[in-house]
């Protein structure tokens, strides 16, 4: 990947963190059926993350192409208002949450979940230039929210486990049945967009995505070892060794958030989202 196209990336990925985090998180907040400190300690990150993100997305300078893969820099200011508006609605979504008041809170959820969708979706436009197109990429960007928030929760949340075992394991099990599916829907859209026409990208890093080992280590590593990790968490789960989940939810974490990095600079240097 080339280091001017990074901010970007790292851009992508926080906005995956974030956005995912809270709507994943919500999951059990409406079903009411995880434990309050947990709701409202994950509240508080996810605003936390909503303000880094909007700060990253603030001070990053988008131009015309980065190092030879063009991007439509008109709807970036737009991504930035969303960004920003996220930030904004996280705040009092933490807020109700912490206060234990629900109504609000969910209330906040939604409207700070509809700003992180706006953000998303402007992202995948700015992006989209050389891709197949814009729905494919918007695709694979809400994928990949779902997989980050859905490991990221679910590693968290295993920790509440290790200090009140008793607790009961649907919310982990739901959490990590989700991180399943949706990385399993995420492995159909790597397919989807390897078939699928594209402009050729030209870059100082350009070579065929196919002949790339980077590709194959985001496969490898970040989707299929990550993906098996996360089945046996929710195994894991399911026979109350929350320990063994919590653990593997760790190294699965990490694989992700590698694997969401490395998918973005690889679309940045052959134009298929992955």
């Amino acid at each position: 990947m080339s280091p001017d196209a990074l901010p970007l990336a790292l851009l992508a990925v926080l906005v995956e963190i974030t956005v995912g985090g809270l709507w994943v998180l919500l999951i059990p907040q409406y079903r009411n059926n995880a434990a309050a400190s947990f709701v409202k300690f994950t509240a508080v990150l996810i605003f936390i993350m909503a303000a880094i993100t909007f700060f990253v997305g603030a001070a990053i300078d988008v131009g015309k192409d980065v190092d030879g893969y063009p991007l439509d820099n008109d709807w970036m200011g737009s991504a930035r208002i969303a960004l920003a508006a996220t930030f904004a609605a996280s705040a009092l979504y933490a807020v109700a949450t912490v206060r234990g008041q629900r109504a609000p809170a969910l209330a906040f959820g939604a409207i700070t979940s509809i700003c992180g969708l706006a953000a998303l979706a402007f992202l995948a436009a700015v992006f989209s230039i050389p891709t197949w197109g814009y729905p494919l990429t918007l695709a694979s960007l809400l994928i990949g929210t779902l997989v980050t928030g859905a490991v990221t929760n679910g590693m968290i949340l295993g920790h509440w486990y290790l200090v009140t075992p008793r607790l009961a394991e649907a919310p982990l099990r739901e959490i990590t049945g989700l991180l399943v599916v949706a990385m399993v829907v995420q492995a159909l859209l790597i397919g989807l967009a390897l078939v699928l026409p594209r402009d050729t990208v030209t870059t100082s890093f350009h070579h065929g995505i196919l002949s790339n080992y980077f590709f194959f280590m985001r496969l490898g590593f970040g989707l299929a070892f990550a993906a098996v990790l996360s089945w046996m968490a929710y195994d894991s789960a399911g026979v109350r060794a929350m320990q063994s989940a919590t653990g593997l939810l760790y190294i699965a974490m990490v694989l992700v958030f590698c694997g969401e990095v490395v998918a973005k600079g690889v679309m940045f240097t052959s134009g298929v989202p992955n």
